[in-house]
């Protein structure tokens, strides 16, 4: 007997079309029904993590590797626990689908008093909520949900944004047609729909063919976007030197002759700011100015210079042109772009060598990150948490083909453990590397037993500097909140179950290069390493950035 193709089945198809094979959340009793028909597809499986934040965590960390992903959680208190997740997605520009199980339609309509609800019959609440961090929403009924379905998905892709569906725990079940065509009508550059395409363009080509200084800068949305490639055929075909900024991290081979190093404002080094800041012609791709990547707004570029090129506008002295794809734009410009006669000369940048160090000394920030740059290997997909982690991973040079993975702007401690959980699934083939600080991983360190549990095989490097160093650089370096409790980290993979991981503390900068040393024989096993450092020592990006962020503050 044929099972009946139902509303449930058609999101999964449409999910996997996009690309989706894992599908994250916790369970509950408005989204068994749906979840049982997860179990029986043959695309997606289940994960299930330890709680509904960690969920969305990971679904962002999946899709920022696979290009989009998606969780499911209960009404009420499952997508309330997820929406600060979901929110990071949002202001990062990453395409998440948050599925939320509802109660039944005809419970809703007559306002009955249940459970995970507020009590006062209105079942609207959450889905207000969820309308200022994702792009589009719907609650889905019957007769329009496979429309509903393709609308926010649609929206999902092309708007790089998390996006709201609501599924009643009665209408995953009710009938349905499978899917009559493709859900992307183009996958390709969108070409202008009017005269402004080419006005941009001619503009832009203009404005290189006059500069004598000209330059590039560019950021996240290149990755979003997928538009690494056609960066670096642009660069090439005109010579023009560029950077990025720390978000932006690794859209560019860093080992590039025409890459020049990673922006930071007046935090930078002064050769690299002196480029940017003398230039005539700044093409900004893919870039937002924020605080914790510009050296608190210190970047001081003059816009009367500035191309400022997104995924669906351009500015150019203060001119917005709409509708401008930006695919299409950087695929026109290579293709009519001249070689630059002011072209960048090639000088590859080059890994600094180890720094010499007092073997049995304590660790140092500076020698971590010395040694850290040498055990890094092309491909890897190194995940820093926000704090000592990511900025002391900003000054490393990546190797070819390694993906960076951070989260400057929303900054939510913890996110990388469950990110981590999820950029290993999406990709089990490459060595996944977290740097994590101790109060970061005392945040959501359940999900590990959710890794251990998929017999996954990450590297994390956790940094024990016993509390919260990146706040102690802004204010408050002896103050008690920026203290957290003393764990013995490098045990909790055993009492998660984990008998054969390797685990080391390492407190000498020899126990350091051992412990570097045997993680390239342990492939085949989870590695934590705890790695002790001074509370007060950290990157010195950090240390002045905590002062431009004091300041920013007013503290």
């Amino acid at each position: 007997m044929t099972t009946p193709y139902t509303v449930g089945r058609y999101l999964l198809d449409r999910l996997a079309e996009l690309g989706i094979d894992r599908l994250f959340g916790v369970p509950g009793d408005y989204n068994l029904n749906f979840l049982s028909q997860v179990m029986e597809d043959p695309v997606i499986e289940w994960v299930g993590n330890r709680n509904e934040l960690n969920a969305a965590y990971a679904a962002d960390g999946y899709a920022r590797l696979k290009g989009i992903g998606a969780l499911i959680t209960t009404f009420g208190v499952g997508e309330l626990s997820a929406i600060n997740g979901v929110a990071g997605s949002y202001a990062e520009r990453v395409p998440v689908v948050a599925i939320t199980g509802t109660p039944a339609t005809s419970v809703m309509a007559e306002g009955l008093l249940v459970h995970h609800s507020l009590g006062d019959g209105e079942f609207q609440h959450f889905l207000h909520a969820y309308q200022e961090v994702t792009a589009a929403q719907t609650v889905l009924q019957p007769d329009t949900a496979m429309d509903e379905i393709d609308r926010v998905l649609r929206i999902c892709w092309y708007e790089k944004r998390p996006v709201y569906i609501a599924l009643p725990s009665d209408v995953s079940g009710k009938p349905a047609t499978p899917p009559q065509a493709p859900l992307l009508h183009s996958s390709g550059p969108l070409a202008p729909r009017d005269n402004a395409g080419p006005l941009v363009l001619e503009q832009i080509l203009h404005r290189l063919a006059s500069a004598k200084r000209p330059f590039v800068l560019a950021d996240f949305e290149v990755d979003r976007y997928h538009a690494q490639n056609l960066v670096r055929t642009f660069i090439e075909r005109t010579g023009l030197p560029i950077a990025t900024l720390s978000m932006g991290k690794g859209i560019i081979d860093e080992t590039h002759p025409q890459f020049v190093g990673v922006y930071h404002g007046a935090l930078s080094s002064n050769e690299l700011q002196e480029q940017i800041t003398g230039s005539d012609c700044l093409l900004l791709i893919g870039v937002q100015l924020i605080d914790t990547i510009t050296g608190s707004f210190t970047d001081n570029i003059d816009l009367s210079t500035v191309i400022d090129i997104h995924p669906h506008h351009t500015l150019i002295e203060g001119m917005l042109y709409e509708g401008i794809d930006m695919l299409w734009l950087l695929d026109a410009l290579t293709r009519q772009a001249p070689q630059h006669p002011r072209a960048h000369k090639p000088n590859p940048t080059t890994v600094p060598p180890i720094l010499p160090a007092d073997m049995e000394g304590p660790i140092t920030q500076e020698h971590f990150w010395s040694r850290f740059q040498q055990f890094l290997a092309p491909h890897d997909v190194l995940i820093a948490d926000q704090g000592t982690a990511y900025f002391g991973a900003t000054s490393l040079v990546l190797p070819p083909g390694t993906r960076f993975i951070g989260q400057p702007l929303w900054g939510s401690i913890g996110f990388t453990l469950p990110a981590l959980l999820g950029t290993q699934l999406a990709d089990p083939k490459r060595r996944n590397i977290l740097l994590i600080g101790d109060g970061s991983f005392q945040l959501t360190l359940q999900e590990l037993s959710t890794i251990i549990r998929w017999r996954l095989h990450p590297v994390i490097i956790l940094i024990n500097n016993d509390g919260y160093t990146v706040e102690r650089a802004i204010h408050g370096p002896e103050e008690a909140y920026n203290d957290i409790p003393m764990w013995s980290y490098h045990d909790i993979p055993r009492v998660f179950g984990d008998s054969t991981a390797l685990t080391r503390q390492v407190a000498t900068v020899r126990d350091l290069d051992e412990a570097l040393a045997a993680v390239d024989l342990a492939r085949d096993r989870l590695v934590f390493l705890e790695v002790m450092m001074n509370r007060m020592d950290a990157p010195d990006i950090l240390r002045r950035l905590g002062r431009a962020m004091a300041a920013q503050n007013r503290y």
